[in-house]
């Protein structure tokens, strides 16, 4: 076992940069098949997405018809580690089609199991996710609501 390739924070940083790299491969490897990813609030991607390939096609693969192709900025700000945990700070940024810039921090806490990504909780600030991405959702709507 190399340090390198299955240590939690590694595993974490390799994700992130090949998001940021559009490396579909490693994005795929990076994900435990059973992994969840608990996405915050109130919005049509707002739930416990559950599972490699609905994260990786669904939720991930969702974002591609809002966002302009060529535009997406992914940066590492920071990771912290304790055991098989890792929180990592990162920042994204894209021109939409909906002619407003996405332009926000994130965090998320990640768990590394074998090696691979088994969940993560990620907070970001969902106002300006509904103001940028999902401009004609309504927000106020409560639950359930037609």
């Amino acid at each position: 076992m190399t340090m390198t390739s299955t240590a939690p924070r590694a595993v974490v940083i390799r994700y992130i940069e090949a998001v940021r790299d559009g490396d579909a491969d490693v994005i795929h490897d990076s994900f435990a098949e059973d992994v969840t990813w608990h996405y915050p609030g109130d919005l049509p991607i707002s739930k416990v997405w559950r599972g490699r390939d609905a994260i990786i096609n669904d939720f991930l693969g969702g974002m591609g018809p809002i966002l302009v192709p060529g535009t997406m900025e992914i940066e590492l700000v920071s990771t912290i580690a304790e055991g098989d945990r890792v929180v990592a700070e990162w920042t994204s940024r894209a021109e939409t089609v909906h002619g407003s810039t996405y332009d926000n921090r994130c965090l998320g806490i990640y768990t590394v199991r074998d090696g691979k990504i088994a969940s993560v909780i990620e907070y970001a600030d969902t106002r300006h996710v509904a103001a940028t991405l999902f401009p004609d959702f309504d927000t106020r709507r409560p639950a359930g609501a037609e």
